[in-house]
């Protein structure tokens, strides 16, 4: 990094929300040239110390790229001038700017700092109008002493502005008492970022504070990236003491003031202490219970058994189809239950039993169609022929501050909800879905047990069954196989252990033969690029996905996305780009949400809504460089706009991991698979990555690696005590 003294001259461009901005800069003894940054408070006539790095933009020409930057007052009287009509300052504009500078020379800075009632002094300034100036010179100055501590402590300036805006005034009281609190309150922070703050501040290795914010993150990520609902209190104690570098006796200790103080809830699950957050404790307790309720809230009358009979069979008639007893079962105890759960892998007639499950009922009232992905419920959607919406949009989610709007005081005017691809809801979603229907509506779950369990948190699909305290049909025979379709055969048996048939001719799923992560790579490159969209007559973008099981190394998700972007979306001309971290994002490019935003704001034709989820899939329709922004157009038709400081919560997408993939179907699916961990390379992943695919499935590596998946059926165990809570309210 290098040092760049000067004189700010204009502010060409400003976000207001995240501080990036590009201004015009003299540096001292030289020319003018550009600076970009987080530079929220930076104004023309400003004399700054930048640290950053000279860069040439391939547009734009020089600039200073800024990583931090320190302020000095202007003290020549054209300097103080410019920086007071900046705008900065309420109630200064450029003409008042003048009249005060003219009246109190150089010192204006000064006046306005220790004697701001002198403003009166001015012609055209009143008492009023000289305390609105003084308030706002304050604030501005109150913010950059805030901001320059900040950054001091270490944080970057894009982060100080987001603790300055969760804190303003009082940000440097909290970070000297308490900085583990950015790890609990700061989207963003780690608690490795606020480690190391408090440990520069003084505060030591054993600390009360370090303790237990160490062991909250221990026990949050646990939820947040494996999908625990709750760790048990020896392995919570045994993690957290590794992460903190402390005795596990002092973790112990620290995990029961927890308990105490309530920050944590303790219970008794499979006969082992449990430690819970006590929002998830809270979710859980409360959805075990809420699915009982309405479990007997509705019971079919006996005689109503034949009216259901005749109805499936006028279906039958009416769709030229026949249902198996399985199928008849699942049709049965849908509109008998209160909650019932229909379960089968791909073939199995699921989408059949929901179609004659949703016209019996809607001969008995209002039924909605819903399931956790925009993609899920478009294909919902094709299936039924009517409309199907994502479970966000039946709650009515207006964003994280007012959450869902519909629940027990406001419910989902259905007598029945229908959900598919339930194996991806997670258990907060779970309960928000519970609250919100009527009483006496019925809730029909449908899914494959056998997929991935959901990115959040819970095993929900999986408990429900396993409770045995709710009514289920499993689907077992398969109608889809032989010369139709053998995806469905070998995504069978694969989940059966059995390694798949693979043909390279006349069939829907077949093995590209490579030996190397670099042929492999140009495999798969060809495959997107060319071969694929001549067989299937699809779209390179929006017909093939390719997945891996992993994100790094060489046949891992950042590398191939590398690889593809440049194969499919070439830089060019008229494709501006935006460079943030390690990735480029480009105009065009196919990319996907990686977390819950609840309070991103999105339009469709004359829709509008908030709320972007992990997983959506979409492509970049507008970018702007100048102001670091961009648009993006998500399968579903929303359109959803990304400033500088958002820009984290999107990934390239032309390759994806497998975990990613669930509730998605594409035409094709591009699976490399060479080798891998174990604990990555497992049975239940493949399976998952094949169901995905509707047309067509093309593994490039090696069956070796294909048979030792099979063989691979271990299933990384979720913590989660839904099944033991059903059962136990049961009794």
């Amino acid at each position: 990094m290098s040092k760049f003294e000067g004189t700010v001259e204009e502010i060409i461009f400003r976000n207001d929300a995240n501080g990036w901005t590009v201004a015009s800069f003299r540096l001292d003894g030289s020319g003018r040239t550009s600076a970009v940054g987080v530079l929220p408070f930076l104004a023309p006539g400003e004399h700054v110390i930048l640290d950053g790095e000279l860069v040439e933009h391939r547009d734009y020409g020089e600039q200073i790229r800024v990583n931090s930057y320190e302020q000095t007052r202007p003290e020549t009287k054209s300097g103080v001038e410019r920086y007071l009509g900046s705008g900065l300052i309420k109630g200064m504009g450029p003409k008042t700017a003048k009249l005060v500078v003219s009246h109190f020379g150089a010192a204006a800075l000064d006046v306005l700092e220790a004697e701001p009632q002198r403003l009166t002094e001015v012609p055209g300034i009143g008492p009023k109008r000289a305390a609105m100036i003084a308030e706002s010179f304050a604030a501005q100055n109150e913010a950059r002493v805030t901001l320059v501590f900040l950054q001091g402590a270490g944080l970057t300036p894009a982060m100080s502005m987001k603790v300055y805006r969760a804190y303003g005034d009082q940000s440097e009281r909290v970070l000297r008492s308490n900085p583990y609190r950015l790890a609990d309150e700061i989207e963003g922070v780690g608690f490795q970022t606020a480690d190391r703050i408090a440990r520069g501040m003084g505060f030591a290795a054993e600390s009360s504070e370090r303790l237990r914010s160490g062991v909250r993150y221990v026990l949050a990520e646990a939820v947040n990236r494996m999908g625990h609902t709750y760790l048990p209190e020896d392995e919570l104690a045994e993690r957290a003491a590794g992460v903190l570098g402390v005795e596990r006796a002092l973790a112990e200790r620290t995990l029961r003031e927890l308990v105490i103080g309530g920050q944590l809830v303790e219970e008794e699950v499979d006969g082992a202490r449990a430690a819970y957050l006590p929002k998830l404790h809270q979710t859980e307790v409360e959805a075990a219970r809420l699915l009982l309720e309405r479990r007997d809230q509705a019971r079919i009358a006996a005689e109503a058994a034949v009216d259901v009979e005749r109805e499936i069979a006028d279906y039958e008639r009416d769709e030229g189809v026949k249902l198996s007893a399985l199928q008849r079962e699942a049709v049965t105890c849908a509109v008998g239950g209160g909650v019932s759960v229909i379960t089968g892998g791909p073939g199995t007639g699921k989408t059949t039993s929901i179609n004659c499950i949703l016209r019996v009922l809607e001969a008995r009232g209002a039924v909605e169609l819903c399931a956790p992905t925009g993609r899920a419920a478009k294909r919902m959607s094709e299936a039924a022929g009517r409309p199907a919406r994502t479970i966000h949009r039946l709650l009515e989610y207006s964003g994280e501050a007012s959450g869902f709007q519909k629940d027990e005081d406001d419910p989902i005017r259905a007598d029945a909800v229908i959900v598919d691809e339930t194996s991806m809801v997670d258990i907060f979603l779970l309960r928000s879905l519970l609250r919100a229907l009527r009483p006496g509506a019925k809730l029909v779950l449908v899914g494959d047990a056998d997929q991935l369990p959901s990115v959040g948190a819970g095993n929900v699909l999986r408990d429900l069954i396993a409770s045995g305290t709710l009514p289920v049909v499993r689907l077992t025979e398969i109608f889809r196989q032989g010369r139709e379709s053998h995806i469905v055969v070998n995504a069978h048996r694969v989940n059966r252990g059995e390694y798949p048939i693979i043909q390279n001719r006349d069939t829907d799923f077949f093995l590209e033969r490579k030996e190397s992560a670099q042929a492999a790579t140009a495999a798969v490159t060809e495959l997107v690029r060319r071969r694929l969209p001549k067989y299937l007559g699809v779209d390179s973008l929006r017909g093939i996905q390719v997945m891996a099981p992993m994100k790094k190394g060489a046949l891992g998700v950042l590398q191939l996305n590398n690889q593809l972007q440049a194969a499919l979306n070439p830089p060019g001309r008229d494709k501006p780009e935006l460079a943030r971290g390690e990735s480029m994002f480009r105009l065009g490019d196919k990319v996907m949400q990686i977390r819950n935003d609840y309070d991103i704001e999105w339009k469709r034709g004359g829709e509008e809504g908030a709320g972007v989820f992990n997983g959506d899939i979409g492509y970049i329709v507008a970018l702007n460089r100048a102001e670091r922004a961009l648009t993006v157009e998500f399968d579903d038709g929303r359109r959803a706009d990304y400033d500088d400081s958002m820009l984290d919560e999107l990934e390239l997408s032309y390759c994806i991991s497998v975990h990613k993939s669930q509730g998605s179907e594409f035409e094709a699916v591009v699976l490399p698979l060479l080798s891998g961990p174990p604990l990555l390379m497992t049975r239940n992943l493949l399976y998952t990555a094949i169901t995905r695919a509707r047309k067509l499935v093309v593994i490039v590596g090696r069956e070796d690696c294909v048979r030792r998946m099979v063989d691979n059926n271990h299933i990384r165990r979720r913590y989660s005590a839904l099944a033991q809570r059903l059962r136990a309210e049961a009794e």
